[in-house]
């Protein structure tokens, strides 16, 4: 029986800890295709490049693993991957993207190149799983991290997912405790209060530097800002249909202007 295909990405950057983690995880589970911007792309959203060039070139920095270095965003990585790598070959059995350095639960799925790359999986018609490590610091350690990725893998590759859902799996920063579970859970009411820092450069020319607090406005259990605040690993299923379906009918019924 063949082993299953698994086509990883991420938004750090091929050369980042994170991924380096995730491809030692996946070739344990199946055969592994590396396809990854060539620099950090964080903050991407679901950009593609539009009128302007690509590149893609081999990479061998993963051992016995076939890799490229794409020069566009994550969402370009899976594009490039499906398209011109694989072709009409064999197709990915699961996208994995990851493992990000710093959390992106709550609004940050919105901004966030890791989950670009899964929800361009599911696009496709790939079952498709975003991870990442709710760390920033330089030092973040991601040794607790593999036993979690493995078994999530594990069971998409065993159960699948339904048409057009991608995972969005924050994984809590070590403690000195074990991790206490894996919680699937929905998108917390919570985002970042912007603010810009105005500065001068030395022509007396202005710039910016965006700042700002996270504010969560969700007290509920069931969300995963509260999960990962309590150490549990947070699984969100995201899908990228964002039709607001509830407000068809009450827009149907209010507004005047709309043909009957």
């Amino acid at each position: 029986m063949a082993r299953p295909l698994i086509l990883v990405s991420n938004d750090d950057g091929i050369t980042s800890r994170g991924i380096f983690n995730l491809v030692s995880v996946m070739k344990e589970l199946g055969d592994v295709l590396v396809v990854a911007p060539d620099g950090p792309q964080s903050g991407m959203g679901h950009a593609i490049t539009v009128g302007d060039t690509l590149r893609l070139n081999e990479s061998f920095i993963f051992e016995g693993v076939r890799a490229y270095e794409c020069s566009g965003t994550p969402a370009d990585c899976i594009k490039m991957a499906r398209h011109f790598v694989l072709k009409n070959d064999r197709q990915p059995d699961v996208v994995v993207s990851g493992i990000n350095h710093g959390s992106n639960t709550s609004i940050s799925v919105l901004y966030s190149g890791t989950m670009s790359a899964a929800i361009e999986g599911a696009i496709e018609g790939v079952p498709a799983i975003g991870f990442s490590l709710c760390d920033y610091s330089h030092k973040a350690d991601f040794s607790h991290t593999g036993e979690v990725v493995k078994k999530i893998v594990q069971q998409v590759l065993e159960k699948g997912l339904p048409k057009g859902v991608a995972l969005n799996v924050n994984i809590p920063a070590k403690r000195n405790e074990p991790l206490k579970g894996i919680r699937v859970c929905r998108q917390a009411n919570a985002k970042w209060v912007e603010e810009f820092d105005q500065r001068f450069d030395p022509y007396g020319r202005s710039y910016f530097w965006m700042t700002g607090n996270f504010v969560n406005f969700d007290k509920a259990e069931d969300n995963d800002e509260w999960a990962i605040a309590n150490n549990y690993v947070s699984v969100v299923p995201c899908q990228f249909d964002l039709t607001a379906h509830q407000a068809i009918a009450v827009l149907n019924e209010e507004w005047s202007i709309l043909g009957k």
